[in-house]
């Protein structure tokens, strides 16, 4: 399993490049754009849509296995597809893509999420959650309404297009957690990470989560039992919710590397990107233990409309303390578009969160500033 397909060419499939010069597997990505991130650094590029499934069987005669950068696959259509492996497999996938399905599985497996329902099954209560059911990510998609004038004008926007409803959780926190499982059946568990999100979009990560054993317990059960039931090969993103009284409620589950796991490339012994390509190309799972005490990941953002490089922020940024700028490439900004992020290796435990955060603020206080 030497050369690896990537269905999609963002800034997952460009952070996968350096673990495959460390494991000496090439990359060949199917992407739309000469300028998408990962076209400078894969060794092969097929110009396509990532749910261009005839493309992608072109794609399979030049590589030994297929995986993915992103879930905006057509799953019919590349089921036609013949002698060709998807890691993870799609029936590893179909379940997960549609956000209503997805709800249904983890409630046949008895694993916690909030109540769900479809348009017109019960009368809405406010505050509620409204999601497409495809193709939402960094917050598109997602909809929290809290009065009626504001339900309506969401309807009336989202006419024609498929949702799900959800009970509004008020959560302590969110966590998140990445975690891997190989062809043979072995699982690394990444550490337990909280998140801070603002309009959906998740702005900074804190690692390791402060979080009871009973709170550790419970996310590597829901974890373990979904890689297993799904015979998962690679490497899944858990996106969940912690209420105060310690009850743990499964958000998202993302089937890929994610943006919560980007901490992993500095602070700990196998990133998430490496990872997904050793579970794939049947090598032995690394450890995921963390390196350092702890870490904080920062998130990019763009905040205007503009064509920068921002040398000047990221270098100011990049000269605080045991800091790590990870910079897409991307040559266009807009408000919310993920740019880059920033990690941060933390050495003193004491009070590590709060620590976290007061180094969030400087560097967002450099990133904002304009």
């Amino acid at each position: 399993m030497n050369r690896v397909g990537v269905i999609g060419g963002g800034q997952l499939a460009w952070m996968m490049a350096e673990a495959a010069r460390k494991l000496n597997l090439t990359l060949v990505v199917q992407t739309p754009n000469e300028s998408d991130p990962a076209v400078s650094v894969a060794q092969e590029t097929l110009f396509a849509r990532v749910n261009d499934a005839s493309a992608t069987e072109v794609l399979s005669t030049h590589v030994d296995v297929i995986t993915f950068e992103n879930e905006f696959v057509d799953l019919d259509a590349l089921a036609k597809i013949q002698n060709v492996i998807f890691r993870p497999s799609l029936s590893a996938l179909r379940p997960l893509l549609d956000k209503y399905v997805q709800r249904n599985f983890l409630k046949t497996y008895d694993l916690p999420t909030p109540d769900f329902w479809l348009l017109g099954e019960r009368d809405v209560e406010f505050p509620v959650v409204l999601k497409t059911r495809r193709l939402g990510y960094d917050g598109q998609g997602t909809f929290i309404i809290r009065d009626a004038a504001t339900w309506e004008a969401t309807i009336e926007k989202l006419q024609n297009i498929p949702i799900v409803l959800e009970e509004f959780i008020p959560f302590d926190r969110e966590l998140a957690v990445m975690a891997a499982r190989s062809s043979s059946g072995e699982i690394a568990i990444y550490p337990i990470v909280e998140t801070q999100q603002e309009n959906q979009v998740c702005r900074r990560v804190i690692a390791p989560a402060e979080v009871s054993k009973g709170v550790q317990q419970e996310i590597h059960r829901i974890a373990q039992t979904v890689l297993e039931k799904l015979d998962v090969v690679g490497i899944y993103g858990f996106e969940l919710f912690l209420t105060k009284d310690d009850r743990v409620l499964v958000n998202e589950i993302a089937p890929r590397t994610h943006n919560s796991g980007h901490y992993t490339i500095d602070a700990c012994e196998t990133s998430q990107f490496e990872q997904q390509l050793r579970a794939v190309s049947d090598l032995p799972l690394g450890s995921p233990a963390l390196n350092c005490q702890g870490a904080l990941m920062v998130n990019l953002l763009g905040f205007e409309q503009a064509e920068s490089e921002y040398l000047e922020q990221r270098n100011a940024i990049a000269q605080l303390p045991n800091t790590f700028v990870h910079w897409y490439g991307k040559s266009e900004s807009r408000p919310g578009r993920k740019l880059g992020h920033v990690t941060v290796l933390l050495d003193d435990v004491t009070d590590l969160r709060q620590q976290a955060l007061e180094i969030a603020s400087t560097i967002e206080e450099i990133w904002y500033r304009h």
